[in-house]
């Protein structure tokens, strides 16, 4: 194979900051390489640098592509050159169609008029080649995330692509959905396509991958043959020691319970004949990590969503906190109760991304600083948020610094942070770890260990099958609204679970 891409020594600084130091990879025609390290190790700036959207001049060193030197004014030009890069955060104007995605800014003319037929045609192959059997007509904004991903991709197929950069493209997709996108990138590479993958999701790395490329802190830690390395030899050049369980499961007393729900039912927003929660019971204990698996779509979020009061649509059933019944139809009812939500959608429920570090954590307990109603103790706020961020270390420059420049695992800890402030004495987390490093994954996995050994009772729902298994006291396994087995974890598997999911 020909060499394709080669970066010598790449170095970007902001400021007194060096995000990149001396970093060099290279890539061949037809390669898969993946991208490893923690949030904020330099992945995406190294990728900003490559693509043009740092351009040449704001950073040192050199990039050459297909034989010349790339020294690329902006992401338009690499572009042309054959480069493309699909961000986590996808593009796609959603109000438009997929054709007109696709050919945006890149349209096909005769004589000065578009060729509406022509770019119908293309438009209709290329997306048979990604394996999307929809009309090139159909509104973006119709489609699923999984759907969407495979038009970004079909859209830089469209530009004749030489070198595909994806950026945690399955952060938000379904089983069925990744492996569609994995078999694809797959076939990129008998094209000769190469690809740049950057994922936290070590078994998708180590399935696709010929060479994994791990970056530490602005350092390139090394490059190695995937074939030869597993996944625990991956985490420790990432966080720099050896990690022997991601799960530091640690021994806690389960004592009374705390929480009780009987026959939660919670309806569609918009056709309220159907169920998302359907006459759902449970107990939780203090002291206790409860698991709930399902598939997407087992209305797991939503049974969650109606126990913090912030459910769209109706919902009916009895909770009952210390065995007195309780009303919850609102946020503040709920907290008024000790119970707090940590949501599944960080950046939209989660967060106020212009707002600084500090003011997101204090956000919820302003109460606690105030002098009477309205007069804040800047002081006392102060000295809080510096004691949360460093109990949580959340990794931030300053408590000023707008939260949304933090990396996903520091957003994260900095949302704990501001449900502790709360006082819980319930804790739900709806997917906690999704779109987190590997580092940032086992403090939060200490953190509710050490939570739960306080005697705080916690809900924990996640996708991830092994994430359940390795925290949890007890799994609740839900499938179409229903929870169709509470079990022990003792010898649990995921065949087990699952299983249960599906049994009739």
């Amino acid at each position: 194979m020909a060499q394709l891409l080669e970066m010598r020594n790449i170095t970007k600084k902001f400021g007194d900051v060096v995000a990149l130091n001396n970093i060099s990879i290279n890539l061949e025609a037809g390669e898969i390489l993946s991208l490893c390290g923690e949030n904020g190790s330099g992945k995406s700036t190294l990728m900003k640098v490559l693509c043009g959207i740092y351009p040449y001049g704001d950073y040192s060193g050199e990039i050459y592509f297909a034989g010349e030197q790339l020294q690329s004014k902006n992401i338009k030009e690499t572009e042309e050159k054959g480069i493309s890069i699909i961000h986590q955060e996808l593009t796609l104007v959603k109000n438009m169609t997929v054709l007109e995605n696709m050919f945006l800014g890149n349209e096909i003319t005769q004589g000065g008029v578009t060729d509406d037929n022509q770019m119908y045609l293309r438009c209709k192959t290329i997306l048979q080649q990604v394996q999307l059997d929809i009309d090139p007509n159909t509104k973006v904004g119709e489609l699923g995330l999984g759907q969407q991903q495979l038009v970004e991709i079909a859209k830089a197929l469209n530009k004749q692509v030489r070198l595909l950069i994806l950026d945690e493209p399955t952060a938000s997709l379904t089983e069925k959905e990744t492996a569609i996108l994995l078999n694809l990138v797959k076939d990129l590479r008998e094209h000769n396509i190469s690809c740049i993958y950057i994922s936290h999701k070590l078994n998708e790395v180590k399935e696709i991958s010929d060479k994994i490329c791990v970056i530490r802190d602005g350092e390139h830690i090394g490059t190695q043959a995937a074939q030869g390395m597993t996944e625990d030899d991956i985490i420790t050049m990432m966080v720099g020691r050896e990690i022997t369980s991601l799960y530091p499961h640690e021994e806690h007393h389960i004592g009374e319970e705390i929480l009780r729900v009987e026959n939660l039912t919670a309806y569609h927003p918009i056709n309220t004949h159907i169920k998302r929660v359907d006459n759902a019971s449970f107990r939780l204990h203090q002291g206790e990590i409860l698991g709930v698996a399902g598939l997407v779509g087992s209305g797991r979020t939503e049974m969650a969503q109606c126990l913090f009061g912030s459910y769209q649509g109706k919902y009916q059933g009895d909770i009952f906190i210390h065995n007195q019944a309780v009303k919850i139809k609102n946020c503040t009812q709920a907290i008024a109760h000790n119970l707090v939500m940590v949501p599944e959608d960080r950046k939209k429920h989660g967060i106020v991304p212009i707002m600084g570090v500090g003011k997101n954590i204090t956000l919820s307990a302003l109460k606690q600083f105030c002098f009477g109603k309205t007069v804040i103790n800047e002081a006392l706020e102060e000295t809080v948020i510096e004691q949360s961020i460093k109990k949580l270390t959340v990794k931030t420059s300053s408590p000023e610094l707008a939260i949304g420049r933090l990396s996903g695992g520091n957003q994260q800890k900095a949302i704990l942070a501001k449900c502790l402030l709360l006082k819980p004495k319930i804790l739900i987390l709806d997917e906690p770890t999704r779109g987190i490093d590997v580092g940032a994954k086992y403090e939060i996995y200490k953190l509710i260990n050490q939570l739960a050994k306080e005697g705080m009772a916690i809900i924990v729902i996640s996708s991830e099958l092994p994430e359940v298994l390795g925290i949890s006291d007890r799994v609740l396994v839900m499938h179409q609204g229903k929870i169709k087995a509470d079990l022990i974890n003792q010898g649990l598997t995921q065949e087990k679970v699952m299983e249960a999911a599906l049994k009739e």
